[in-house]
């Protein structure tokens, strides 16, 4: 990788899930949900044992419970996930300052230039996890390329406690045999529009040149268009201003009823605030982002004097908002809530928006 950059994204296997499961013996082996409790309540994480049921983050206990009525809810202890996460975070310092978290369980780092001048980025992810195992108990999946898109495909390929590399001299034969929906940035939805045009893995999507792209998937299109290129120039920054948090998601069928949606950003609430008081850090206005079934998009705001700090405030101001702009018989296909006007302007290791599109569902 002479001429190229050395990247590594480093992603800690069911992150939350596993730290209880280390903490509690008795918890090994068995399906857990961090989070979740009660009909309302959302699931931060779920262990590979959960997952093989289907139980994922951000679904309903309830819908868990039904998949898997033997799952164990255990309660989010933040204080504890944080605390080791700086434990790893330590640990990626020993051979780089340019670290750029995603969030409490994922980085970014670039090691082209590092402090123990290593000339292979693969050996220092083969160090990075080595000794995350044996400092922390855990184990860590990671992609090595040379840059983050490719890193960061690469890392979920060998999960859990893998390592895939990606060299320049393989990265187009790679993506060409991708298939679309492992593409970072492509969800479900984009992923069942892009079948019908034909579009099953890299080789097909590159086919398609630029303007069809954006003719069919928006701004997005453009994106698309440079991921299967392996084009990704975006540096790895440790510093990034925090504006927001956020939390949203987007539905496999359309919400039509108030109810349903109301229901929905209940549960989008509880998930914000769990990520609002990982970071310790609020805001004073609360955002609600409606994209309905033709794909127009609205935000309706509402600000305060002093931090939401309160989860029902957060909660009821969300709803009024949702009262206000929506009714029965409108088609919703996502719903989003943001609290802004943060105390605390800089990033510390919570989920950080990427300048590729979200994935449409987890």
């Amino acid at each position: 990788m002479d001429s190229f950059r050395r990247i590594i994204h480093v992603d800690m296997d069911a992150f939350y899930a596993s730290v209880e499961q280390l903490d509690n013996p008795e918890l090994k082996g068995k399906p857990v949900a961090v989070g979740g409790t009660g009909r309302r309540g959302v699931i931060s994480a779920a262990s590979y044992e959960a997952r093989v049921y289907g139980v994922r983050s951000a679904m309903p206990g309830f819908k868990a419970i039904d998949l898997c009525p033997d799952i164990i809810f255990v309660r989010p202890r933040f204080s504890r996930y944080k605390e080791i996460s700086n434990q790893i975070r330590n640990i990626f310092y020993d051979y780089t300052d340019l670290v750029e978290p995603l969030s409490l369980d994922e980085a970014f780092l670039d090691v082209t230039e590092n402090k123990k001048d290593l000339f292979s980025g693969t050996l220092i992810a083969k160090e990075i996890r080595k000794r995350i195992k044996e400092e922390t108990g855990l184990t860590a999946s990671a992609g090595v390329s040379f840059n983050k898109f490719l890193a960061k495909i690469a890392s979920d390929q060998n999960k859990p406690d893998g390592l895939t590399v990606i060299l320049p001299k393989d990265a187009q034969a790679f993506l060409d045999g991708l298939p679309i929906r492992k593409f970072f940035g492509i969800g479900k939805v984009t992923t069942e529009k892009m079948k019908r045009f034909g579009i099953f893995k890299g080789a097909d999507l590159r086919k398609w040149d630029k303007i069809e792209l954006a003719k069919q998937f928006g701004k997005a299109g453009i994106h698309f268009y440079h991921m299967v290129r392996a084009e990704d120039n975006r540096q790895v920054k440790p510093d990034r201003e925090r504006k927001s948090v956020g939390a949203e998601t987007t539905f496999r069928e359309d919400l039509t009823t108030l109810q349903g949606m109301k229901d929905a950003i209940s549960n989008i609430s509880e998930e914000l605030f769990g990520r609002l008081e990982r970071l310790d850090n609020f805001g004073r206005t609360v955002t609600l982002k409606i994209k309905f079934a033709d794909f127009q998009t609205i935000t309706r705001s509402s600000s305060f004097a002093f931090e939401v700090r309160d989860q029902e405030l957060l909660r009821n101001t969300a709803l009024q908002l949702a009262d206000e702009n929506l009714q029965d018989g409108d088609k919703v296909r996502l719903l989003g809530l943001t609290l802004s006007n943060l105390t605390q302007k800089q990033m510390d290791g919570e989920q950080l928006e990427l300048e590729f599109p979200e994935k449409e569902d987890e």
